[in-house]
């Protein structure tokens, strides 16, 4: 309701429990007889009885967001399209808590209203300390709200911003109380499905804490409402990229090696953006450089984990938070040569293949093709990003694509042959008939293949056998 008179105001304050009775009196006594609206309301809050966001909202004259249920409204922390949160407290003890408030324009909406308090009543089932804990779901009139603990520290998107990057012991220990997190939850069936910077926060005594949990175990494709497929478009895009099964947990360690990459280097992995189609750019995610490009005086056991929590083959991942965990806690120990020298958790010898191909249809083909037949297979459009990326990691066969390539065709392929005998990496380039003739016109030593007749993709991967010597395990299925 709005308030305009000062009389209103004070049965207003009293009757909602925002301030004491005396505490009022105080105010008055000290503005002596010249008391009005507005003089009143900056005298409780230079007497710290009302903060500067109550002040602010009563000197507009308005009472929306002072008050919901038994908790009065403090501050805002964090604002959303959906839901915005503030610090609160109990007007019956004084406990302070955090409050999580659906937005208005969405208390009407059925759907809305059953995905926020699906999100509490998640949370509420959630007890472990490395996840803030849900206290009560409720509703206040058409407001609905659920109260946590209020984490007196902040995100680490904030956290970020002042510090740039973390040591590697204290990054590491915070991935480890994400991934303990992480694996509780997986015990109760649920995996979180947003997992970001601003959706971890770190308290005072230093434990990271998992927040937001409004995705859990949800199929994006049943999410109709803007925000919650806006909130999914990355987990959706990764997944279909890499033929994952919907709320795979493995897409969790994904994300979770993402936050592990810019806490460590104080840089993200792939490039930040508010748009859209670009986060449903499956390249975004796939073409994530090792992280010891970005900072080679990291530990090797440490770039180890981060690189194969960012695999973009889920079977390559760490296929649980138990697994990672144990890995984490080497790293902590100063075991560091069992992360990545022959340990169980080591990663499978799945080998791995760079194509040059700039076509969409072309992309998927590929990819779906040779993951299906034991290989690990990144696509990349810029030819000079592929030579790097072989500089960079252990690729087993570099696939030129003809077409693709066009004009560059010749100069891309010599170019490859140098760099890729360096690392011993094999080549193997696929002309189409128009560019046959290319064949009798380059060299083609040991560690090189040209196909130019009745090329398909069982044949470039016949090639690729040949010429790496390396039959990968799920060949033998897959003959087709």
């Amino acid at each position: 309701m709005p308030l305009s008179k000062l009389t209103d105001l004070e049965h207003y304050l009293v009757e909602e429990r925002l301030v004491e009775p005396l505490q009022l009196q105080e105010a008055r006594r000290q503005l002596g007889r010249h008391v009005d609206y507005a003089a009143l309301v900056k005298a409780l809050e230079q007497r710290t009885f009302l903060t500067s966001y109550q002040a602010q909202k009563l000197l507009k004259h308005e009472t929306e967001g002072l008050r919901v249920g038994p908790y009065k409204l403090l501050y805002r922390n964090a604002s959303g399209s959906f839901a915005r949160v503030f610090r609160g407290s109990s007007v019956d003890d004084g406990r302070v808590v955090a409050i999580k408030v659906l937005r208005q324009r969405h208390a009407e909406d059925p759907r809305a209203v059953m995905l926020f308090r699906r999100e509490g009543e998640l949370g509420k089932r959630l007890v472990h300390k490395n996840i803030v804990p849900i206290y009560e779901v409720g509703s206040d009139g058409d407001q609905h709200y659920f109260s946590m603990e209020f984490v007196e520290g902040g995100n680490f998107r904030d956290f970020i911003k002042i510090r740039k990057k973390f040591s590697v012991t204290d990054a590491t220990q915070y991935v480890l109380d994400i991934a303990e997190g992480l694996e509780y939850a997986l015990t109760a069936g649920l995996t979180h499905r947003d997992l970001k910077l601003s959706n971890v926060l770190l308290s005072a005594q230093g434990v990271a804490k998992l927040v937001d949990f409004g995705l859990a175990g949800q199929d994006a494709s049943l999410a109709s409402m803007e925000e919650e497929v806006d909130r999914a478009i990355e987990y959706a895009t990764l997944e279909k990229g890499t033929f994952a099964p919907n709320n795979d947990p493995r897409s969790d360690l994904y994300f979770l090696g993402a936050i592990y990459f810019e806490l460590l280097t104080g840089t993200a992995p792939y490039p930040a953006t508010k748009s859209r189609d670009e986060r449903r750019q499956f390249s975004r995610y796939r073409d994530v450089l090792p992280i010891s490009s970005v900072d080679a005086s990291l530990p090797s056991a440490v770039t180890a984990v981060v690189d194969r929590l960012l695999c973009i083959e889920p079977r390559e991942r760490y296929q649980s938070p138990t697994e990672l965990i144990a890995d984490l806690r080497r790293v902590l120990s100063g075991d560091l040569t069992s992360v990545s020298n022959g340990s169980p958790s080591a990663p499978p010898a799945v080998p791995t293949i760079i194509c040059i191909e700039n076509r969409t249809k072309q992309q998927d083909a590929l990819r779906e093709y040779f993951s299906k037949h034991g290989y690990r297979v990144l696509v990349l459009t810029d030819p000079l990003r592929a030579l790097n990326r072989v500089e960079t990691e252990r690729v087993a066969a570099l696939l030129l694509i003809g077409d693709a390539l066009g004009t560059e065709v010749t100069s891309v392929y010599q170019a490859a042959l140098a760099r890729c005998k360096r690392r011993q990496t094999a080549v193997v380039l696929a002309l189409s008939p128009k560019m046959a003739e290319l064949r009798g016109k380059i060299t083609i030593p040991d560690h090189a293949r040209v196909l130019h007749e009745a090329v398909t993709l069982r044949s470039i991967r016949q090639t690729l056998v040949e010429v790496t010597g390396i039959t990968p395990p799920a060949t033998a299925d897959n003959e087709s």
